[in-house]
């Protein structure tokens, strides 16, 4: 536990439980971080090498987010170390002893994350009934299905793109992580004019400065292809996608993808942050000062957890869209144009203006510390 406590501060976290199960090799971690304003919402993610670290950096980011779309949750994450690929009935059998395991741990509501999906929050619903992000068929609105959080990031990219003077028609893009958030941003984007040239997923990088085919790609994912079996383009390792000249960069895949090791090849205008801490805060920092706008990830991705606390509070699939675009929008316009006239790193303004609403949503705890620190990621 001692790793935790180097990043604890006076927002959390509140509960950090490890979960262990060796009879079907499950390691997971569930970081509680703020519950101020409600319980907390948070994916479930699966990665061969996720750490206490990233699970409490992502609750963290989580916590932001909610507060920054001014949902009634708090912020909270979880982490599967495994395979994402691995048998579905390998899977479904980690996914439901995590869900039993913390069947008592009332202040977090599962959600999907990478990974995961609607078939894995099915399989939690049916273990303990505490989830969002279920399949149609059970009466929820699959995030992933209909591109939530894809489709906030098009509306954050839209207004974003006033503040460095660029037009979306026309506009180059590169995603990296064609998958869940990434295929469904570019699909959105195309659809304001924007034109993607690059992708990125596991297996490599195609690159096209004419253009790729978004439905062709798209296909290939359906198919479980990779993009790199896209025939007309050029064809590159991972980290290709990194060197592609482009206005609108979208890291839609781990944490940490741009650093200060690799921040320096980047050549675009405006990066949207579609995965959750996908840069590290001296990339950030070396962007900022290079002039290039990086709307931070708790700003331009929320989308996905407005779409799961709407379906929380049973709202209809047709009321989501609205929502998401006009909190997105309003977010990213609030916080740029504060960030602009402050002559401040947006991540810097974004993080005040969540912290201060969660602050206030302390205020009104029995045990709430108000210290008037502000957070961090």
């Amino acid at each position: 536990m001692s790793d935790i406590f180097g990043f604890a501060d006076e927002l959390g976290p509140t509960k950090v439980i490890h979960v262990y199960e060796p009879s079907v090799q499950l390691r997971g971690i569930l970081v509680i971080d703020n519950v101020a304003a409600g319980p907390s919402i948070g994916g479930v993610r699966m990665a061969p090498d996720v750490s206490v670290e990233e699970c409490f950096r992502l609750a963290r980011a989580m916590t932001m987010k909610n507060a920054a779309a001014e949902l009634a949750h708090g912020g909270g994450k979880a982490v599967l170390v495994g395979d994402p690929k691995m048998p579905r009935d390998d899977k479904e059998r980690l996914l439901r002893t995590m869900a039993s395991s913390l069947r008592n741990v009332e202040d977090y509501i599962f959600a999907p994350d990478m990974g995961t999906d609607e078939d894995c929050m099915a399989w939690v619903r049916d273990e303990i009934g505490r989830v969002v992000g279920l399949p149609r068929v059970l009466g929820g609105i699959p995030l992933d299905e209909i591109g939530a959080t894809g489709w906030g990031l098009a509306h954050s990219a839209e207004v974003a793109a006033e503040f460095v003077g660029l037009e979306l028609d026309g506009a180059r893009i590169a995603v990296q992580g064609f998958g869940a958030v990434g295929k469904h941003a570019a699909r959105f984007l195309k659809q304001k004019g924007a034109v993607l040239i690059g992708a990125s997923d596991s297996r490599g990088t195609v690159h096209n400065p004419k253009g790729l085919d978004v439905d062709a790609l798209w296909e290939l994912k359906l198919e479980g292809c990779s993009v790199v079996d896209y025939t007309d383009g050029t064809r590159g390792d991972t980290d290709a996608i990194i060197d592609l000249d482009c206005e609108i960069w979208i890291p839609a895949a781990r944490p940490d993808v741009i650093n200060e090791n690799n921040v320096d090849r980047l050549r675009t205008r405006l990066v949207m942050q579609g995965a959750n801490i996908p840069a590290t805060l001296e990339a950030e920092s070396i962007l900022h000062e290079r002039g290039v706008l990086c709307v931070p990830d708790f700003i331009a991705n929320a989308g996905g957890v407005i779409c799961a606390a709407m379906e929380y509070q049973r709202a209809g699939e047709s009321a989501v869209f609205p929502v998401i675009e006009d909190k997105i929008r309003r977010n990213t316009r609030s916080v740029l144009e504060r960030a602009q006239r402050n002559n401040a790193p947006p991540r810097e303004v974004a993080i005040e203006l969540a912290t201060e609403r969660v602050h206030r949503a302390m205020d009104y705890r029995r045990y709430a510390v108000f210290s008037g620190a502000p957070g961090f990621v």
